[in-house]
């Protein structure tokens, strides 16, 4: 008798299902720059290419959390589940018009006839990984880049670790504007003086490269409130806080065996980064507006 030899992905914990109300009292306008969705899991099968499966996190979820915290929108990010599938992300943004834009994983054969139908759904981004995460997203494309720079999308790009030093130069070749996961994925048990964190200084001075202050628990192997993050965010806030926004990271995937955080914490921490509040407001509302052309038309 043959047996294949199938692997399930793990089903990812949920996220906290009570989120406190933070004591941050966020401006009108401001974005939660860095979220995924999944589900219904009967329509959306997740990639057998997947690290993880998850439950449901439904737009509709998500947005009566942008309303309990005073968040105008949100930008969903496509995330491994889905891989370089587009039709969850377009389902989302068809519906949703007024409350999500997205970012997208591309599959390599894209035409220019549908990246220019995302851009119409509110698409303005392409999603890079390191191989070094691992799965099966896709990887820096200078092509890719060239196509969707006529679009005025960004190349958003996730490295591993201190990658970032490998990678600055490549990223720089890349047309257009350059933006960051999670403070670069630099581990901030590093600090803010190892290379890997000043090579992230060194470009952001080029003045093409953002960074999302978004999942400390990326880079940090800390219980809330990933103390030793602060540093980075604090230094990063000073270099250069017109290309930096916020992200939640919800609903937090690959958190196996580690404390799931509690999304109005997560807010709060910016309390302690970015202690200014017209900084403070500047990060969570102008320069998202700036980064996904939340004052044109799609």
């Amino acid at each position: 008798m043959n047996l294949m030899n199938t692997h399930v992905p793990p089903l990812t914990p949920p996220p906290d299902p009570n989120p406190k109300t933070p004591r941050l009292v966020c401006p009108p306008g401001a974005v939660d720059c860095h979220i995924h969705l999944f589900g219904p899991a009967d329509r959306y099968p997740f990639d057998p290419g997947s690290k993880y499966t998850s439950a449901d996190a439904l737009p509709e979820t998500h947005i009566a959390m942008q309303d309990k915290f005073g968040l105008s929108m949100a930008v969903v990010v496509s995330g491994g589940g889905y891989g370089p599938n587009t039709r969850h992300l377009t389902d989302v943004l068809e519906r949703f018009p007024d409350r999500f834009r997205g970012v997208a994983l591309l599959p390599s054969d894209v035409t220019t006839e549908e990246i220019a139908r995302l851009d119409r759904l509110g698409v303005r981004g392409a999603r890079f990984v390191s191989p070094n995460h691992g799965g099966h997203m896709p990887r820096l494309s200078a092509d890719m880049a060239a196509r969707i720079a006529d679009f005025g999308w960004h190349v958003q790009f996730y490295p591993h670790g201190t990658e970032l030093v490998d990678y600055a130069d490549e990223l720089l070749k890349m047309p257009g504007t350059i933006v960051l996961d999670h403070f670069a994925c630099i581990p901030a048990e590093g600090g803010t003086e190892q290379p890997a964190f000043r090579k992230l200084l060194e470009i952001l001075d080029t003045g093409r490269v953002w960074v999302k202050l978004s999942g400390p628990m990326r880079c940090s192997r800390q219980e809330p409130p990933y103390s030793n993050v602060t540093p980075m965010a604090r230094a990063l806030v000073r270099h250069s806080p017109e290309r930096l926004v916020w992200g939640s990271d919800w609903p937090h995937v690959n958190m196996t065996g580690r404390t799931m955080p509690n999304d109005g914490d997560l807010i709060d921490m910016l309390l302690d980064w970015v202690e200014d509040e017209d900084v403070r407001n500047r990060i969570l509302v102008d320069n998202p507006a700036e980064l996904y052309g939340l004052n044109r038309k799609s």
